[in-house]
């Protein structure tokens, strides 16, 4: 999935301080060396993760600029609303950092789970897990399950003939790379060739102005921009749960994924994102689902 980016493209200013990119004391998310640490060999604490960390004494968090509701709220990481950003914050209180031990920085949707060392320790930015992309870095277990939803504009005859054989003859479009291209073309097999877009922007401003007739992404996704930045936008239905999910991205093979994901257990555990899927996803999860 790809985050939704208002089709206007315009580039608005982060609104919380970058930490600078370049060397570090820490090791970069850096694995695979006999001498790097591990979670089971050192304790997940801020001390004993010391030299796993991009920056010692800090927890170093990408995302992507701007950000969007319902994952952030006001284009800020740093204020802890939307899903996304209190995850953020709920796993670095269980690792013991303070909320002015967290430092977030800039990696475009793309880079992040490029090849490479990362400037940063995870990126949250709705990347959901491929083994392709996991060639390419580590990914955490999951902080949320994802369905995709198909996207139309009002009166589109889609929104009430949706059959599987009648998904067929529709024209799509979606951004390059994204896990709601790959259901278009896996699991719905258009008859049309889907077009493919940059960004998810170019593919809604397609839809908007009648060059495709739907697109395909993540529900909460689908649902924000049917009611908040589409007008005349629908989600017209959801598809059943095909295992595919959300995790945070390292660099492959850093060790701190270890400790990371025994937080997303502990919260898992003490109904912490259970509370805040309700919270800030609750209105995106109550719609019908169809077969492709």
């Amino acid at each position: 999935m790809r985050r939704f980016m208002a089709a206007a493209g315009v580039a608005v200013a982060l609104s919380f301080g970058l930490a600078a990119c370049g060397s570090s004391s820490g090791n970069g998310g850096g694995g695979g060396a006999s001498s790097t640490p591990t979670a089971s060999t050192t304790s997940c604490t801020p001390s004993g993760m010391k030299s796993m960390l991009y920056k010692p004494g800090v927890l170093t968090v990408a995302t992507d600029n701007p950000v969007y509701t319902p994952w952030f709220v006001s284009n800020t990481p740093t204020n802890g609303k939307g899903y996304e950003s209190a995850v953020a914050y709920a796993i670095a209180k269980q690792l013991g950092f303070a909320r002015n031990q967290v430092v977030w920085v800039h990696e475009p949707f793309t880079s992040a789970y490029g090849p490479g060392t990362k400037p940063f320790d995870f990126d949250i930015n709705e990347v959901s897990y491929t083994p392709q992309r996991a060639q390419a870095v580590t990914f955490s277990s999951s902080y949320y399950d994802v369905q995709q939803s198909i996207v139309a504009m009002k009166g589109s005859p889609i929104i009430t003939k949706h059959s599987p054989a009648q998904l067929k003859t529709y024209l799509y479009g979606d951004q390059i790379g994204t896990t709601g291209l790959t259901y278009i073309t896996d699991r719905i097999q258009p008859t049309q060739q889907p077009k493919v877009f940059d960004t998810l922007a170019q593919a809604a401003a397609a839809l908007e102005a009648g060059r495709i007739q739907a697109l395909v992404t993540d529900t909460p996704t689908a649902q924000y921009m049917a009611s908040a930045q589409m007008k005349g936008a629908v989600l017209v239905a959801q598809f059943p749960t095909t295992g595919e999910h959300f995790g945070l991205v390292f660099s492959k093979g850093n060790p701190l994924v270890s400790c990371v994901n025994k937080a997303i257990a502990a919260l898992k555990a003490n109904g912490t994102l259970s509370a805040l899927q309700q919270k800030y996803l609750g209105i995106y999860l109550k719609f019908p689902t169809i077969k492709p």
